[in-house]
């Protein structure tokens, strides 16, 4: 193995960059490896967009968000046509392994191009933690504290003004993102796509909360919430991405104006929308992004292909990547309890 590839796919997060970094820090370092960028994901390949990396390209780029190489939404896995591209780019610029960091769709194509002999390894990257057989996925970690941040600020406005605020927050399958901030941040109650819930229930406790004079609440909710739709969540617009998602969002719109009929309170919502993914990553998320970077680079040198990286306890290592796209990682019940003791 002389080269490598490593390119970024689907919606961009806090860490990717030091996934990056790492990579071509261990390849050029520890294996002597050239490293090719890989240009806005799987769109990349099928363009044959791909340029060298190197310590210049990598320099600075710790703190930042987003990602240097940028991303798409691409398919290449949608016709014969784009396939053959992506083999003919492979080919064509001489890369003998690919580190590929993304979440489910991503990883997907990923496992698709390991069945096909291609040597790939998995890097994962969800701001959403719902990947399986990993206990955390960078970006998480700085989706949380946003959100925990955003809580604390909307609970001074909430009081003083006698309000129920409602947080919209990203979550399109799970609910890690709205459970754990809303522990963090207080909130009064959790509403999340693993737990179904009654919007009488939701009004019937503002109302006790009131009567022991807590005039105001927080409601956290999750955007993949299935609540006011008639097919089940609520999308921004019908069409889909490539890989057959709509872009959810204003679920937390309907709840508002349904929990400001049925309790009479006045009902303020937040979107917090992309700036969960944005900006700096914590310290966590830095760090485990770049144990994920050097493991990555590992596997591919010790021709352990069709494998994802993931963190264990604290340890890193590594599954088959078959075994990370059959299903969601939802919220532990005993989890989702904890946040329960604290509603109402």
């Amino acid at each position: 193995m002389k080269k490598i590839g490593v390119l970024t796919g689907g919606g961009d997060c806090p860490g990717l960059n030091a996934v990056i970094r790492a990579v071509v820090k261990r390849a050029l370092d520890t294996y002597n490896l050239q490293v090719l960028g890989i240009r806005e994901g799987w769109a990349g390949l099928v363009k044959g967009r791909v340029e060298p990396l190197t310590y210049f390209s990598i320099s600075g780029i710790l703190p930042r968000g987003g990602t240097i190489l940028g991303t798409s939404r691409t398919n290449p896995l949608k016709s014969e046509e784009t396939l053959q591209r992506v083999l003919n780019t492979i080919k064509k610029f001489g890369i003998d392994g690919l580190v590929v960091i993304g979440g489910e769709d991503t990883l997907g194509v990923a496992g698709r191009l390991h069945e096909m002999g291609i040597p790939v390894v998995g890097v994962p990257k969800t701001i959403d933690n719902d990947l399986p057989c990993t206990d955390y996925t960078f970006g998480f970690d700085t989706a949380v504290s946003i959100v925990t941040e955003a809580i604390d600020r909307l609970h001074t406005t909430a009081e003083s003004h006698h309000r129920v605020m409602v947080i919209e927050v990203m979550g399109r399958h799970t609910g890690w993102i709205a459970t754990i901030a809303g522990i963090a941040g207080g909130a009064d109650c959790i509403l999340i796509p693993e737990i179904p819930f009654k919007i009488d229930a939701v009004a019937a406790m503002i109302k006790r909360r009131c009567e022991r004079g807590k005039t105001f609440s927080i409601i956290v909710v999750a955007e993949g919430v299935e609540f006011g739709a008639a097919d089940g969540q609520v999308v921004q617009d019908e069409k889909t991405d490539e890989f057959g998602h709509a872009l959810l969002g204003g679920v937390g719109i309907v709840i508002g104006k349904k929990i400001q009929e049925l309790t009479g309170m006045e009902t303020r919502v937040t979107n917090l929308g992309y700036i969960q993914r944005g900006g700096t990553p914590t310290a966590f998320d830095r760090v485990l992004a770049t144990r994920f970077g050097v493991k990555a680079v590992d596997l591919l040198a010790r021709k352990e292909y069709g494998k994802m990286v993931c963190l264990r306890g604290n340890s890193v290592e590594s599954v088959d990547l078959q075994e990370v796209t059959s299903s969601s990682k939802t919220i532990n019940p005993e989890l989702y309890g904890v946040a329960e003791l604290f509603f109402g």
